[in-house]
């Protein structure tokens, strides 16, 4: 059974959005890890980063991973190509870095939350 060119398309974009997310999920177990050090810090984020490489390039429509997808680029940039990047470094982004992947968390949520319609139906509805 062959597979339509739009079927490989959605389940290319579906692995790489996977990816995506998994990656940002690696960063906040890796902010969150006391333990964790700038070498191995590196280490970790410059394989993950080239695991997602190796999806290829996929147009993402929504803005969550659009967002996300920057911030990876950016986080890469600022850590991993960067020459003076170590532990003092890295303490010192931590909390700043953790606030930046709860904040595009809150963008991905943002969206399962009621329409403002839906609401007024029951906001008196104990009211008797």
């Amino acid at each position: 059974m062959a597979f339509s060119q739009k079927q490989i398309d959605k389940f290319n974009r579906q692995k790489y959005i996977t990816e995506v997310e998994k990656v940002s999920k690696n960063l906040f177990r890796m902010f969150r890890d006391e333990q964790a050090n700038a070498a191995a810090f590196v280490a970790k984020f410059s394989q993950l980063k080239k695991k997602l490489e190796e999806k290829g390039e996929i147009q993402l429509d929504s803005e969550y991973h659009q967002q996300l997808k920057s911030y990876i680029e950016r986080l890469y940039q600022q850590t991993c190509v960067q020459e003076g990047f170590d532990d003092k470094v890295f303490e010192d982004i931590r909390d700043a870095e953790m606030s930046n992947l709860n904040r595009l968390q809150k963008l991905k949520n943002g969206s399962s939350y009621k329409k403002e319609k839906h609401k007024s139906k029951h906001k008196n509805e104990d009211w008797g």
